[in-house]
């Protein structure tokens, strides 16, 4: 992996491969960001997203139930479970995760909004803006409407991200960011890297990132000691 993002240094590099229409990444993102909070040396963090896709062949837009039992071949009761289990999760980390409205969709376009706002300096705003408007607002964040929409409400220039998004502005980066994943072998998320050494698979307990967290401190201590 060190091949991948250079050797590690300060601050301590976390990169996570994610997509905004996972629940699990939204949940797996909270409990990252209050282990951040709660560690020490939270200034010496930084929080770098990659594109995945979690469901490349989707198109237009659909209900998320709909799409999972008929796309995913899962029963209404298990997908009705799952989401209750989530949304219970995010309610316990301030979450409001209103599944019954969520949509599936293709996420390409998201991402490389995502890369446009990267570009700023201002990715995790964007990338928290698109899960709320997944989760919580029902949106299709497929339609660069809504994409524009979103871009503006945090102050971007809507004729910019209107032009990316009709071009083929930040494609590379995507790609890049899938290839990277394929190569790495990561095939679900989300999925974390703590200074290209450590990895967490999926939205563990905020116990675990803070662990992770705490080891990679302690090894810049052992390089210095």
């Amino acid at each position: 992996m060190a091949g991948a993002f250079g050797a590690a240094a300060e601050p301590i590099t976390i990169d996570v491969w994610s997509d905004v229409v996972c629940p699990f990444c939204y949940l797996g993102d909270a409990h990252l960001q209050q282990a951040i909070d709660a560690f020490p040396h939270a200034s010496s963090v930084v929080v770098r997203y990659h594109s995945f896709q979690l469901h490349p062949g989707a198109g237009k837009a659909m209900p998320a139930d709909e799409y999972l039992v008929q796309g995913k071949g899962l029963s209404a009761d298990q997908v009705h479970a799952s989401h209750e289990h989530l949304a219970a999760q995010g309610a316990r980390v301030g979450l409001d995760y209103r599944f019954p409205e969520s949509l599936i969709a293709n996420t390409r376009d998201a991402h490389r909004l995502i890369h446009f706002a990267k570009a700023a300096g201002r990715e995790h705003e964007m990338v928290m803006r698109l899960f709320r408007a997944e989760f919580t607002e029902g949106l299709d964040v497929s339609d660069h409407a809504v994409l524009a929409d979103l871009a503006e409400e945090l102050g971007f220039s809507r004729d910019e991200v209107t032009r990316a998004l009709n071009s083929d502005a930040f494609q590379a980066d995507f790609e890049a960011d899938v290839a990277a994943a394929q190569q790495m072998g990561i095939n679900g998320v989300p999925f974390f890297v703590f200074d290209s050494k450590r990895a967490i698979s999926g939205a563990q307990p905020v116990e675990m990132f803070r662990r992770a967290l705490d080891l990679s401190w302690q090894d810049r201590v052992d390089k210095t000691a």
